[in-house]
């Protein structure tokens, strides 16, 4: 079932990158052609995308493979290789298209309207399917996808109302203001992803691991007098690790252990804990890791 869940996953995904990235070809000889900064500001979204997409459908692949010896943990961590690299080719290009979008402010030129409009509704509809392809799925990876997929169809939505205006009022300035505020959207979500990216190669601790919880809920079990060399990471943004020390109230046995260890587990696990390594102490034991 996890084998085919997978392989469903990298399906939708697989498809919805191919449409993408089609599209993206598609956007940039339409920009050209219509000489609108909006479109091809948009091309430039959708090429992020498409840069998305084909890198979470390599690294999900990838990912397949397992544990090796040089990657003990897998090669979860490399989707944020692909992250980092998506976010220096979009500011790149984000800052090319202000440089070019800014002085049109001032003095716009013309643009075919027309052609806006039919890449407007091309546009949402090619958007809009990979949407519907990956709201189907059920793992994050998917739905994260497919949420950032339908900002791109509200993008154009917005282009395609500035190319109805343009139509039928003289506001040439519309295409290069659409274009400068696609750009800094796509700078705004550059930063913010790649701080997060960062907060996770820096071994952060996952938003949704709240260590001094994780304490307090440890503490309250009666075989547990202390809690300490507490730490917790995430591989990629969805896979948490978490290492803790757990001083028990006097020595148990070793299948005593073993139904503590199942509790603490469980636990964990509703604490949004995936990977979990416990190191059991005496209360008399003297421990160097206190770091926590």
């Amino acid at each position: 079932m996890g084998h085919h869940h997978d392989h469903h996953q990298t399906g939708n995904i697989k498809v919805a990158f191919f449409l993408n990235l089609t599209f993206t070809i598609i956007e940039i000889i339409g920009g050209l052609l219509t000489n609108s900064m909006a479109i091809l500001s948009d091309a430039l979204h959708d090429l992020g995308d498409s840069l998305s997409l084909g890198l979470s459908w390599y690294f999900q692949r990838l990912s397949n493979r397992g544990r090796t010896n040089t990657f003990s943990y897998g090669y979860k961590r490399f989707s944020l290789l692909g992250a980092v690299i998506n976010a220096l080719v979009l500011f790149a290009g984000s800052v090319v298209l202000l440089i070019h979008a800014v002085p049109r402010l001032w003095y716009p030129e013309t643009t075919d309207a027309h052609g806006m409009l039919l890449l407007a509704i091309l546009g949402i509809l090619v958007n809009g399917a990979a949407v519907v392809k990956l709201r189907k799925g059920r793992s994050m990876n998917e739905k994260v996808v497919a949420l950032h997929l339908l900002e791109d169809v509200l993008g154009w939505v917005a282009v395609l109302i500035g190319s109805v205006l343009m139509m039928y009022f003289d506001l040439p300035w519309i295409d290069p203001l659409l274009s400068l505020l696609i750009s800094l959207y796509m700078l705004f979500n550059v930063f913010s992803n790649l701080k997060a990216s960062m907060v996770i190669i820096l071994q952060g601790t996952p938003n949704e691991i709240d260590i001094a919880g994780v304490r307090e809920k440890l503490r309250e079990m009666k075989e547990v007098i202390d809690i300490h060399d507490c730490h917790a990471w995430s591989m990629d943004g969805e896979y948490n690790i978490l290492t803790i020390h757990v001083v028990l109230d006097q020595d148990y046995k070793l299948s005593e252990q073993v139904e503590i260890k199942k509790a603490i587990e469980k636990l964990l696990e509703k604490e949004s804990v995936h990977h979990m390594t416990i190191a059991f102490e005496s209360k008399d034991e003297h421990c160097t890791l206190t770091d926590c």
